[in-house]
């Protein structure tokens, strides 16, 4: 069985993520993947300087992420062409990493799930869901990022309501970390049941 667990950003994805791996559960970080894809001398970092010019780069010569971050949430086109260059990267390392796998079932984290619309490649769809001023808390709070460009991610993403009407299962994210693996535990149970039910 493999899900898809998603969520706004901010929303408390990777500690989901990290929870369900203490119970040795594959997960899979589209995230991560898509950063390893943009790593220097890659065939995604050299079509991303190739298109957006070599202004993305820092003084070591990596991409600034940052700074690209700017950009393709500022100008719809360019995150476009972005996601043209990283999404086919990442969708062959996922399921090759499911080809490997040996836990029960496969978690893969995804931020834009609904927005790649690739919800038919998951079982089950487990949306990671918290207020959003909450969101924009933790993001500025991990991220060093401004109120302005988190809100800007925000508004790009799927909106909540939309999320949580499409997903199977969700993981209420207001309170403490502690809460939340506590009922990581309960879903990690559940889909266990689910598997040795099929």
């Amino acid at each position: 069985m493999i899900i898809g667990l998603t969520g706004g950003i901010g929303s408390g994805k990777s500690a989901a993520g990290s929870f369900f791996e203490s119970h040795k559960v594959t997960v899979i970080d589209a995230d991560q993947l898509a950063k390893d894809a943009l790593d220097i001398n890659t065939p995604g970092f050299n079509h991303a300087v190739e298109f957006f010019g070599p202004s993305i780069l820092d003084t070591s010569g990596h991409i600034d992420r940052e700074a690209l971050r700017a950009i393709v949430f500022n100008d719809p086109d360019k995150k476009i062409k972005l996601e043209s260059i990283v999404h086919p990267i990442v969708r062959d390392s996922m399921f090759e990493s499911i080809a490997k796998s040996t836990s029960v079932y496969s978690i893969i984290m995804v931020p834009l799930i609904f927005e790649s619309q690739s919800m038919s490649s998951y079982d089950r769809i487990l949306v990671v869901d918290c207020e959003e001023s909450l969101q924009l808390e933790r993001a500025c709070a991990r991220d060093g990022s401004s109120i302005d460009l988190i809100s800007k991610i925000i508004n790009s993403q799927c909106k909540r309501d939309e999320r949580l009407s499409i997903a199977n299962d969700i993981l209420p994210n207001n309170e403490t970390f502690d809460i939340l693996e506590l009922k990581v535990a309960k879903l990690h149970k559940f889909y266990l049941g689910i598997c040795a039910n099929d």
